[in-house]
């Protein structure tokens, strides 16, 4: 599982390594081992006396004793990325479950490895995670304009809110994944650029939703794809991964992967390479990943719909963003918000909001969330008045409706029915009904083609 680049695997030749804690024995086995194979390899007894050879020399790589004598290793971790620390830290255990191994990669680790540590399992580990100079992302100190103006885009002072805030500051800086989950509107794709103007990396924020691309069309979106590699291919083209090289990439919808591109993906993240359709050559890719879903992916994962390996790929550290009808305090603040952006916008005077009409927004469900909240403060400004009268109280609300058909239609006509009701549903897009129905487009477009009555099963 080498890294490796269009030329071959990444040399460790030039590499530089220092060991940080640890048996005096087991350090002295190492760095004769390593000596090897990369061109400086150190040692420290403690954290303190590390961050002195830090301060002379820049290491590449950190092997962390997770039993530090003067600090605990997580800690010291997170210190390092809080100060923008780039290196890539493999953290050695003396046993490494599970729970363990995801929060080490939360804080920062790159790699875990048991001790003993075995030279081959260690030099496999640094392999992963040693990129060219043209791959590797530059760091930058995280700019607090850019960050605050990204802030002031997620309204709400409520205390669900300042959660979200509190958790965001804390992971931004680090390297690891980040899954986001909430409702439609509940502002996800908002957090994911806040993160990244918070965090050290100096590329760009490129986003991609999952869902709204074809899935025989998303992994040349994602990879690239060279000339001739499918038929409308008539050149070469770099994919979403390289666009995003030393920046976030934001994979929006992510349960809407198909499950084949899940594996591919699950592969990037374990070995920060990707393959363009149509080659057979490996690119060293670094860009942290960010995902989002409004349906919750742990069911999805039970349901056997997506797959467990990348959820716990993804899911280093998440952000739960709560729905609105959860943080009633934020309504006020929000629509207020919301009028006088708008109205600026659309040149128009804003509206009053009285007691009685704040009181009437906060008894409303709020299903679209923020999103439904500023498409109703929109619409009142261009009619000029609050359209209150489409507001019904939350326990008044319909529920939603459910299908039923005649008892005299047969299972096919039913089954028709229904594909039909879900395609119009998400506006004829056919990928997501045939995701939805949990059959393969070709079938879904077939069935549709061959009407009511026929006999054919799906």
């Amino acid at each position: 599982m080498d890294s490796t680049n269009a030329a071959g695997p990444v040399s460790l030749k030039a590499s530089s390594v220092l060991l940080v804690g640890g048996r005096p024995a087991e350090r002295s086995r190492l760095r004769a081992a390593l000596g090897k194979h990369v061109a400086l390899v150190d040692s420290a007894e403690n954290a303190l006396k590390a961050k002195r050879l830090m301060t002379r020399c820049e290491f590449e790589f950190l092997v962390v004793d997770g039993g530090l004598e003067d600090i605990p290793a997580l800690d010291w971790i997170d210190s390092l990325r809080r100060e923008g620390a780039a290196q890539a830290i493999v953290l050695a255990l003396e046993a490494a479950d599970s729970a363990t191994v995801l929060e080490a990669m939360r804080r920062g680790a790159a790699d875990v490895l048991e001790w003993p540590i075995v030279t081959e399992a260690l030099l496999a580990a640094l392999q992963r995670h040693a990129v060219g100079p043209a791959a590797r992302a530059p760091t930058r100190l995280p700019d607090p304009g850019a960050a605050e103006a990204r802030e002031r885009e997620l309204v709400g002072d409520s205390a669900l809110m300042r959660q979200v805030r509190d958790l965001v500051r804390r992971i931004a800086p680090l390297p690891g994944t980040v899954l986001i989950e909430g409702e439609t509107g509940t502002g996800k794709e908002l957090v994911a650029r806040w993160l990244h103007a918070c965090s050290t990396r100096r590329g760009d924020f490129v986003a991609v939703n999952c869902g709204a691309i074809a899935p025989e069309l998303l992994e040349s979106e994602l990879f690239g794809h060279t000339k001739g590699a499918f038929t409308s291919a008539h050149q070469g083209r770099e994919g979403l991964f390289v666009a995003a090289r030393g920046g976030t990439l934001y994979l929006d919808e992510v349960s809407e992967m198909p499950f084949p591109l899940q594996v591919k993906l699950l592969r990037v993240l374990e070995e920060g390479t990707i393959r363009a359709v149509g080659s057979d050559r490996e690119i060293p890719v670094d860009a942290r990943i960010v995902a989002s879903t409004q349906h919750d992916l742990l069911a999805l994962v039970r349901e056997r719909r997506f797959r467990e390996d990348l959820y716990f790929r993804l899911n280093v550290a998440q952000v739960n963003l709560p729905p609105l009808r959860d943080r009633l305090d934020d309504i006020a603040t929000l629509a207020r918000h919301f009028m006088g952006v708008l109205s600026a916008r659309l040149g128009v005077e804003p509206l009053a909001l009285d007691t009685r009409a704040i009181a009437r927004l906060q008894d409303h469900a709020w299903r679209g969330n923020v999103r439904e909240l500023k498409n109703f403060v929109e619409r009142s400004l261009m009619l000029g008045a609050l359209a209150t009268e489409q507001l019904a109280p939350a326990e008044q609300e319909a529920p939603r409706p459910v299908a039923e058909y005649p008892l005299d239609w047969t299972l096919e006509e039913v089954k028709e029915h229904h594909m039909a009701r879900v395609l119009n549903a998400l506006g004829g897009n056919k990928s997501a009904a045939a995701r939805r129905l949990g059959i393969s487009r070709k079938t879904l477009e077939r069935r549709m083609q061959l009407g009511p009555g026929n006999t054919e099963s799906a």
